[in-house]
C-alpha cells in the first residue's frame, strides 16, 4: 500500500505503486497535458521518469509525489518536489512542480496540492526556498505560481531546449520562507 507523505483537503500526496504506471502513461500521452512540453511521452520514458521519481525520493527524501482524490482514491496526477541541476544561474535549486489529468483542471488541485507541498518542505523538510518556471507561454502554470504567493525573477532560457524552439523562453519564479504566506 502507497504511503501517504501528507493531505490537503481533498487530495492525498502519497508513494508510487506500480498501480500508477498504466493511468501516468495515459496522462503524458495526452498533448494538452504535454502542450507546454517538448513532446507527449511514451511508455519507455514515462517508466524512465518514473524510476527517476522513485530514486530521487529514496536518495534525497523528496520527489515528485502521486496525487490522489480522498474522494474515489483516483489517481489524477503529480505533484512535488525535483532537483533542478541543469546549468543555469539559478541551478541547483529544489524546484516544485505539477501536472495533472487534464480531465482534472480548473477545479483548483495544482494550487491545494503545491500548497500542501510547500507546507511540507518548509515544516519536514526544512527547505528554505524554492523555485518554479513554466514556458512563458503556460500562463495557467505561472497562475498557480502567482497564488501561491511566488515571486518572478526573471526570464531564462531553458538550457535543454534549442534557443530557437518555442518553448525555450521561461520564467522563473521562487519563494523562501520568509515569503510564505499562512496556507
Amino acid at each position: 500500500m502507497p504511503e501517504v507523505f501528507f493531505e490537503s483537503k481533498r487530495l492525498l500526496l502519497r508513494s508510487w505503486s506500480e498501480a500508477d504506471i498504466g493511468p501516468l502513461c495515459e496522462m503524458n500521452a495526452d498533448p494538452k497535458v504535454m502542450e507546454f512540453f517538448p513532446k507527449t511521452l511514451d511508455k519507455s520514458e514515462v517508466l524512465a521518469l518514473y524510476n527517476m521519481i522513485i530514486s530521487e525520493q529514496a536518495e534525497r527524501g523528496f520527489s515528485l509525489y502521486a496525487v490522489e482524490k480522498k474522494s474515489d482514491g483516483k489517481f489524477i496526477g503529480l505533484t512535488g518536489f525535483h532537483m533542478a541541476n541543469f546549468n543555469s544561474d539559478f541551478t541547483p535549486a529544489i524546484e516544485i512542480a505539477w501536472r495533472l489529468k487534464s480531465e482534472e483542471w480548473g477545479r483548483g488541485y495544482a494550487t491545494e496540492a503545491a500548497r500542501a507541498c510547500l507546507q511540507y518542505g518548509w515544516e519536514t523538510l526544512h527547505f528554505r526556498e524554492v523555485v518554479s518556471f513554466t514556458t512563458e507561454a503556460n500562463k495557467r502554470s505561472e497562475n498557480v505560481m502567482k497564488k501561491l504567493g511566488m515571486t518572478m525573477q526573471g526570464e531564462f532560457m531553458h538550457p535543454k531546449l534549442d534557443p530557437s524552439h518555442a518553448l525555450a523562453k521561461h520564467v522563473l519564479y521562487k519563494i523562501n520562507l520568509s515569503g510564505i504566506r499562512a496556507f
